[in-house]
């Protein structure tokens, strides 16, 4: 389980499984990249993450407010090979990033500014291990009518890990499989599932890849029984 204390304890790298050295960015990565965000916050407004996946059940991090709001102009994508956390390199999985395209109804933290470099810089530690996203500032529309600006981490398809292909057929056995650390693949997807039904949200592009992802475990277990 992600926890606020695992990830302050945690070294990026043997926390989270091998990582190739090649992916893992240093310290010193993460914080030029924090660094590099934050100067083109737009005009000192409140910092608002957008949290569309692990986010929005175990976001680990304070927030001032937490609203439902929708994202347009990109839309959730089991595109990034999955190595470590719920993935190894001899079995990966696939975790989900953002992808141009569509829209995406999830949830928006408001960070307390006074502790705001310790809770990104938490955030960097657990989003940005070998530097897969691109932290980019949004215009977000939150359910009661506001219109803020957070930050999504978008996928970067420069990255060694993006997969074009993200077709539920070609996904679903590499989740139904894959576990590291952090738990196994399925669990993840099975959350994200379960947050959006609790939070009377819906996304037609995980209907699929669920049901195929259960289908292929209830066969396993039948097997091994």
């Amino acid at each position: 389980m992600l926890t606020r204390d695992f990830l302050l304890k945690a070294d990026c790298k043997t926390a989270f499984g091998a990582i190739e050295e090649s992916l893992l960015w240093t310290s010193e990565q993460r914080a030029a990249s924090l660094a590099a965000t934050l100067t083109c916050r737009p005009d000192n407004k409140p910092v608002w993450i957008f949290g569309y996946g692990s986010l929005m059940w175990n976001p680990v991090f304070e927030a001032d407010e937490v609203a439902q709001g929708t994202l347009s102009g990109w839309h959730r994508a089991f595109c990034l090979r999955l190595t470590a956390g719920r993935g190894t390199a001899q079995q990966p999985g696939r975790m989900l990033a953002l992808k141009e395209g569509g829209a995406t109804t999830g949830l928006a933290f408001r960070l307390p500014e006074e502790k705001l470099h310790e809770e990104l810089g938490l955030l960097w530690k657990r989003e940005m291990v070998t530097g897969c996203y691109l932290p980019t500032w949004c215009e977000l529309e939150l359910d009661d009518g506001r219109s803020v600006t957070a930050l999504a981490f978008v996928m970067d398809p420069r990255h060694e890990l993006y997969e074009t292909d993200s077709c539920p057929q070609t996904i679903a056995p590499l989740i139904a499989q894959a576990s590291g650390p952090l738990g196994t693949n399925a669990q993840y997807l099975f959350s994200l599932e379960q947050e959006l039904k609790r939070r009377g949200l819906y996304d037609e592009c995980l209907t699929d890849l669920v049901q195929r992802v259960r289908d292929l475990q209830e066969y396993h277990n039948d097997l091994v029984g």
